[in-house]
C-alpha cells in the first residue's frame, strides 16, 4: 500500500481503516477457499463474556519487576476460556505506561483479543493480527461492547512475517503481544506459518524473523513488549524466554525491563505436581515480560 510518508497513521485515516478491512476480507476468503482445518479442541470457545463493569475495580499500575495477578481481570468482555491468553492486567499496564491516547498499538498474535479489548477501553487505536481465522472471529465478538469515545480496533487475518504490504516502516507506537511458546499449545492442525505448530528450533528461527519485522514497523524511541515463558523437555529447562530476548536484541532492540510474571491457575496443576515429585523436577510458574525500546 503506497502512502504519503508525511501522512500519519491514526484513527482518523479512512484510507488505512478501509485498507485493513479490505485485506481482512480477502485473506479470510483465501483461507476458507483453501479449506485449512482448525484444531477444534483448542479453538473451541464459549460465547463472549460480558461482565458488569467495563473498567477494572481497584486497578493499580505496577511499580516493580514482579507482577502477580491471582484473580485475572473480570471486566469488560475478558475471559480465561481461551487457552494461553494473558491476564488483561498485563496489556493494561503496558499500554498505560508506554503509549498515549489515539496512538497505534499492534498485537500481531491477537488470539482472543485481550490486548485490543484494552486498547478500545483506553482510547488507543488497536490493530490485532492473527494467522488463525477462528482467533479473529473470537476477537471480533469480544470487542462488541459499547463505550463512549472508544476507538474501534482493526482486526486482520494475516501473517506477522508478511506485514510489509500492510504496515509501513516506523509507523507503530507500541507493540504489545503474547506469542505462542513453540508447540506447547497447538492452535491449529496445519495452517502454514502457525508458530504454535513448530518445534523449538523452528520456532526460534521464525522468532528471529518476527523480531526483524516488529523492529521495522515500530517508530524510533517507541516500545515493544512481549511475554514469553521457558519450557521443559526431558526434565530439563529450555530457556526459550532468553533465547527470544536475544533474538530481539540482535536486530537492534534495547532491553529496557525484564518483568517476572507469576503464573496462576495453570491447567492440570494437580497432575504435574504429582509428576514433579515422582520425577524430581520443579514446575515452571513464571513468565518473562521483555520490554524493548527501538533506538
Amino acid at each position: 500500500m503506497k502512502r504519503d510518508a508525511k501522512k500519519p497513521y491514526n484513527q482518523y485515516d479512512n484510507d488505512l481503516l478501509s485498507y485493513f478491512s479490505k485485506t481482512y476480507e480477502l485473506n479470510t476468503s483465501e483461507l476458507i477457499k483453501e479449506g485449512l482445518p482448525i484444531c477444534e479442541d483448542i479453538m473451541e470457545y464459549k460465547k463472549s463474556s460480558s461482565h458488569k463493569n467495563l473498567e477494572p475495580v481497584g486497578f493499580e499500575l505496577q511499580t516493580t519487576t514482579i507482577w502477580s495477578f491471582p484473580k485475572r481481570g473480570n471486566w469488560a468482555t475478558h475471559s480465561g476460556d481461551y487457552r494461553g491468553n494473558w491476564p488483561p492486567e498485563v496489556p493494561r499496564n503496558i499500554i498505560l505506561r508506554y503509549s498515549k491516547e489515539n496512538e497505534l498499538v499492534l498485537d500481531p498474535f491477537v488470539g482472543s483479543g485481550t490486548t485490543i479489548i484494552e486498547t478500545k477501553l483506553l482510547k488507543r487505536q488497536g490493530i490485532g493480527i492473527d494467522i488463525n481465522k477462528n482467533a479473529i472471529e473470537i476477537s471480533k465478538r469480544n470487542i462488541q461492547f459499547k463505550k463512549v469515545d472508544a476507538i474501534e480496533p482493526i482486526l486482520l487475518l494475516g501473517n506477522v512475517l508478511k506485514l510489509k504490504d500492510i504496515i509501513q516502516d516506523n509507523s507503530i507506537d507500541l507493540v504489545c503481544t503474547h506469542p505462542p511458546y513453540a508447540n506447547i499449545i497447538k492452535y491449529s492442525n496445519d495452517i502454514p506459518d502457525d508458530l504454535s505448530r513448530l518445534n523449538i528450533d523452528e520456532f526460534l528461527s521464525k522468532m528471529n524473523e518476527v523480531s526483524k519485522e516488529l523492529f521495522r514497523v515500530l517508530k524510533h524511541n517507541k516500545y515493544c513488549a512481549i511475554l514469553m515463558g521457558d519450557i521443559r523437555k526431558n526434565n530439563n529447562v529450555i530457556p526459550l524466554g532468553f533465547n527470544v530476548m536475544q533474538a530481539f536484541q540482535k536486530v537492534g532492540f534495547i532491553l529496557k525491563e525484564i518483568v517476572i510474571k507469576q503464573q496462576h491457575n495453570c491447567k492440570m496443576n494437580a497432575f504435574w505436581s504429582k509428576k514433579s515429585v515422582e520425577n524430581n523436577f520443579l514446575l515452571l510458574a513464571y513468565e518473562y515480560l521483555f520490554i524493548f525500546r527501538k533506538p
